[in-house]
């Protein structure tokens, strides 16, 4: 990110693409992960499935609680040790990849982790969407029109851009402000709704099924991991010496403070509105049980949290974008995710009709994809990976991290099955594996499939150092130097920032 001391004279636009961060430029402590995994939690979409869990599934209030409170901790769990590896390579998580992969075999997760992300931003595009034509709604009494949908999420869509474009700096102030902000809103609505709440009848509700149970801990978490693969994006300016536990803790409670009330929130709300798991705007009933001067204010807070949620995202695309080889400014690289987000996101509020049950679908298979990654990302990093920078950058058959015709033969072929294993297991609108019906499929656990079989196979099979150690001698017999990144390998000719 640019940064405005003498080192680099720039002002708040951040110029750094793909390259690792030098040493010298990094600073911070891990408490500042914080406020950004609080943020990238304040989402609609939480509420919508605390409800779905009382509509949909039939738990009870004690169930939801369970699930609301152990969800995060697994899913931001993983998010946390992934980002260990930002702190020790500086580098971006996908960029980081290619270690585990290869320079080519990188391109296979890269792609299909890009493409899912259109996905996720399209659908937080929507949510926001419909939180502005809500508000609007509530305030003015403006209908909802097609002229009126399409100006809302080009709003919302603009202003993801802009701050995802700023970069890291600019998010980490946003970031804080909004985690006030929803904090503040937070504490007036539970105030509110337990005094409007019968408790006796909500706390009477029998249990569901605890397959169901399982299958929305399943839900939550899959919402969770989505964010593992960009975790190291966010760590990357971190000194190499913080604390490794203390950064998986920040991580965990950030994302423990808002999950946990907002899926409740969502669970007592549905009890007067068992219509919400049919409703085709998922932001709408807030309006419907809430008074205006709670509604009104706390919509605007959630808006602005997904907003800076798709700033996050759309931030990590790009560099995925850059990694994937598109030689253009990171700036640019954004652009295209803003561009896809908002094309795929005027077809969702228009041709969708069911939007809870076409967002778990979605939820299912982006769960499947990212674990694959996952798996074989974090075995690797539990056996104590390292980072070369110049082999990070150099995308030649020079690098070390060329292995054998650019890939990683275990990597890959562990990530391919797990991927081929989880779609087995997965039931959603469009696609029934033919295990879906088993105990696994059933409650909503391909993800966890995935993992486990991802990271198995590649724990077993030889490790691509063996592989990345000879490369190091050879280039260093051919006289050689692997210490920095080569020029032509940096996208956007960025300049040295400070933290």
């Amino acid at each position: 990110m640019s940064g405005t001391g003498p080192e680099t004279g720039e002002g708040t636009v951040e110029t750094r693409g793909i390259e690792p961060v030098p040493d010298r430029l990094r600073g911070g402590r891990p408490r500042q992960v914080f406020p950004l995994w609080v943020s990238a939690n304040i989402s609609v979409l939480l509420v919508t499935i605390g409800a779905g869990l009382i509509v949909a599934y039939g738990l009870s209030f004690w169930q939801v609680l369970g699930v609301a409170l152990v969800s995060p901790v697994v899913a931001y769990g993983l998010v946390g040790l992934v980002s260990i590896a930002g702190k020790r390579g500086g580098a971006p998580g996908m960029t980081l990849s290619r270690a585990v992969f290869g320079q080519r075999g990188n391109l296979l997760p890269g792609t299909l982790i890009w493409v899912t992300r259109w996905g996720w931003e399209t659908v937080n595009a929507v949510t926001g969407a419909y939180a502005c034509l809500t508000v609007l709604d509530i305030v003015w009494g403006l209908r909802r029109t097609d002229l009126l949908t399409g100006a809302t999420l080009l709003g919302f869509v603009a202003c993801t851009f802009l701050i995802s474009g700023l970069g890291r700096r600019v998010l980490q102030v946003c970031t804080t402000c909004s985690m006030a902000l929803f904090g503040l809103f937070s504490v007036l609505i539970l105030a509110h709704l337990v005094r409007v709440t019968d408790w006796t009848a909500l706390l009477a509700r029998p249990a569901g099924p605890s397959s169901l149970m399982v299958a929305g801990f399943g839900a939550i978490t899959a919402g969770g991991i989505s964010w593992v693969p960009t975790a190291p994006d966010f760590t990357r300016y971190l000194p190499r010496a913080v604390s490794a536990r203390s950064l998986v803790g920040y991580t965990v409670a950030g994302a423990l403070v808002v999950v946990t009330p907002l899926v409740l929130m969502g669970a007592v709300i549905a009890v007067g509105l068992p219509h919400l798991s049919s409703a085709t705007d998922p932001v709408s009933f807030l309006g419907e049980a809430l008074p205006t001067w709670i509604a009104v204010p706390y919509l605007v807070v959630a808006l602005v949290g997904m907003v800076l949620i798709n700033a996050m995202s759309m931030y990590s695309a790009g560099f995925t974008a850059l990694t994937l080889g598109l030689r253009v400014p990171r700036t640019v690289a954004v652009s295209v995710n803003a561009v896809i987000s908002l094309v795929l996101g005027w077809l969702l509020m228009n041709v969708a009709t069911g939007f809870l049950d076409s967002f778990l679908s979605f939820l299912s298979l982006l769960a499947v994809a990212f674990s694959a990654w996952i798996g074989v990302f974090g075995a690797d990093l539990l056996r104590g990976r390292a980072y070369d920078g110049a082999g990070l950058m150099d995308t030649g058959r020079g690098s070390l991290y060329w292995y054998r015709g650019g890939f990683s033969l275990p990597a890959t072929t562990a990530w391919s099955c797990s991927l081929v294993v989880g779609l087995l297991f997965t039931r959603v609108e469009w696609f029934s594996g033919p295990f879906a019906s088993s105990w696994v499929g059933r409650n909503g656990l391909g993800w966890l499939a995935t993992v486990l079989v991802a990271g198995g196979l590649y724990a077993v099979m030889a490790r691509p150092v063996a592989y990345a150690t000879r490369r190091r001698e050879d280039v260093e017999q051919r006289g050689s130097k692997p210490d920095s990144a080569p020029e032509s390998a940096k996208p956007g000719g960025a300049k040295e920032e400070s933290p």
